[in-house]
């Protein structure tokens, strides 16, 4: 069951909106996505569309975040161009999103309005990529101390 973690980020959401509006040309840019960074800065990107499965918007923004030097995302929302809004991450994007940032907010629609939720109640009982790598003694870390 998801549950409302804080309130919805409205600038973030007009951020996404306004790239989605102005960005997304044709059908290879058809998302955009916008998220907020622990220090307050707000990192934008739109999907690159093709047909053997190219990034959706929120991963683009992994990439664009990192070579802005933000590594550290509070909260994120994807919109749909067309004036689609608030548009939920597809499977891929949850798990990616819950391996780099487990603590993310995401901004998705409900049958209520807008809601701010964390990753892990889109993706409960989640399987966490970095809890099964090797640790830096070179032993498996299986979540134990």
């Amino acid at each position: 069951m998801t549950t409302q973690t804080d309130r919805v980020d409205h600038e973030l959401i007009r951020a996404a909106d306004h790239v989605a509006g102005t960005r997304c040309r044709g059908d290879n840019h058809t998302m955009a996505a916008a998220a907020r960074a622990g220090d307050g800065r707000i990192v934008t990107a739109v999907n690159a569309y093709h047909f053997t499965g190219g990034p959706c918007a929120e991963l683009v923004l992994i990439g664009t975040a990192a070579a802005q030097g933000v590594y550290d995302l509070d909260t994120i929302v994807a919109v749909g161009d067309r004036d689609r809004g608030v548009v939920p991450p597809c499977g891929r994007c949850r798990q990616v999103l819950v391996d780099y940032f487990p603590a993310l907010k995401v901004i998705v629609g409900t049958s209520t309005g807008l809601s701010t939720i964390s990753i892990t109640d889109l993706l409960p009982e989640s399987y966490i990529w970095a809890d099964h790598q090797l640790d830096t003694e070179g032993s498996a870390s299986f979540g134990t101390s």
